[in-house]
């Protein structure tokens, strides 16, 4: 790579957007094991921009345009920032994340309100591929997300 991201930072990083992007943080760190690195609020309860953390995974929480809200030029694109709740619950994108133990981390995520859409379950793709321990979930604004640790390893070729 000839100009890599800056020590610290993750290749690619995925932004999220919610009616309650506070609320999302604290249960994105409670349910998901998140830890926050950095929270810029704006106006009291607003979310303007944050990062969150799981190893050497990273995800920014940003607060969803509100209907009519205008921006200042150059930021007219943040109207189009959507949670799930915003669009009849669906969803454009699911966030996929290794864990240390899908079923450990399946069980913290139910215990805090998380949706379980698949339940945890060994997927194996074949000899030549690997295999791994998954579940689906969606998060306390209906965020589609995938949980998964490996279990095998692709074979050598």
């Amino acid at each position: 790579m000839r100009n890599p991201p800056p020590t610290g930072w993750p290749q690619a990083t995925s932004s999220i957007f919610y009616r309650d992007a506070a609320r999302a943080i604290d249960w994105l760190c409670e349910a998901f094991g998140f830890e926050v690195r950095l929270k810029v609020e704006g106006e009291p309860g607003e979310i303007v921009y944050s990062e969150l953390v799981y190893g050497s995974a990273m995800v920014s929480v940003s607060a969803a345009a509100k209907p009519g809200e205008t921006f200042e030029p150059g930021r007219e694109f943040k109207a189009r920032h959507a949670s799930p709740l915003d669009v009849g619950g669906r969803v454009t994108q699911a966030i996929c994340l290794f864990v240390d133990d899908a079923d450990a981390h399946c069980a913290q995520a139910r215990a805090h309100g998380a949706t379980i859409t698949s339940e945890p379950a060994t997927h194996d793709y074949g000899d030549d591929y690997w295999s791994d321990r998954s579940y689906g979930a969606t998060d306390c604004e209906g965020h589609a997300w995938w949980f998964m640790h490996r279990v095998r390893h692709q074979s050598a070729r």
